[in-house]
């Protein structure tokens, strides 16, 4: 006999490459919902800052396992006095470096710390620890594939390496810093080549997810649809 049910989702899980609104529509939909969001991009970003801040070797990935395995990362949302335009406060050992996970140097480093194996099993090891306690909206790049596979619903979202890159430079020029679109775009498909070949846990949608190409699409418009997803019952047996 078939039940209905509407009961809420527990865990939504949004992967997809750089650039392309998946942080965006993450953080909109967990706004809607009440949720937890949790960009696990940023537990990336916090290890190759601090990669970078201690002057190690990018490429030594002995030395940048250990420090993933050592950093003390805390999240939290936006707090009373941060009305600075983010979208949660990342703090390293103490410090709040929200702000500079975003730099070029960041964007440049990121998906070769993030290919390392053990600074995978560390930064996953902590994100299922947020994703087991429920009204979770996490985004990341192998969140349906590897986090948490067995998330009730799993969203890829994707767009064009052009307006990919065209968001990357707006976003860089609103944060103050000088950008070319001819060498972010030429940043941009060098990191999804990185990320979608890499080893352990490469960029690929799930089997089960539902794909959503964002190029012609505003953030709003691509969370309504997924709130209107959520209020069909979903039928089993």
């Amino acid at each position: 006999m078939a039940n209905q049910t509407t009961e809420p989702i527990p865990l939504i899980a949004i992967d997809g490459p750089a650039a392309s609104g998946k942080s965006t529509v993450g953080r909109l939909l967990a706004e809607q919902l009440n949720y937890l969001y949790l960009d696990t991009g940023c537990m990336y970003r916090a290890v190759t800052w601090a990669t970078l801040q201690q002057e190690f070797d990018v490429e030594d990935e002995t030395a940048v396992i250990q420090l993933a395995q050592e950093i003390e990362i805390e999240i939290f949302p936006v707090r009373d006095g941060e009305a600075d335009g983010r979208h949660y406060t990342v703090l390293v050992a103490g410090q709040d470096i929200t702000w500079q996970l975003r730099t070029p140097a960041v964007d440049a480093n990121v998906s070769q710390v993030s290919s390392y194996l053990g600074v995978r099993q560390e930064m996953v090891k902590r994100q299922r620890a947020f994703g087991e306690r429920g009204a979770v909206v996490m985004v990341g790049r192998d969140i349906g594939t590897v986090v948490m596979p067995d998330a009730p619903l799993k969203l890829y979202i994707t767009a064009s390496a052009e307006e990919r890159a065209r968001r990357r430079t707006r976003d860089r020029q609103a944060q103050g810093h000088t950008a070319s679109y001819d060498d972010i775009l030429a940043d941009v498909l060098r990191r999804d080549q990185i990320d979608s070949n890499r080893e352990h846990s490469p960029l690929r949608p799930a089997a089960d997810a539902i794909l959503i190409d964002s190029t012609d699409q505003p953030p709003a418009a691509i969370v309504n649809a997924i709130l209107q997803m959520l209020k069909e019952p979903v039928n089993g047996n």
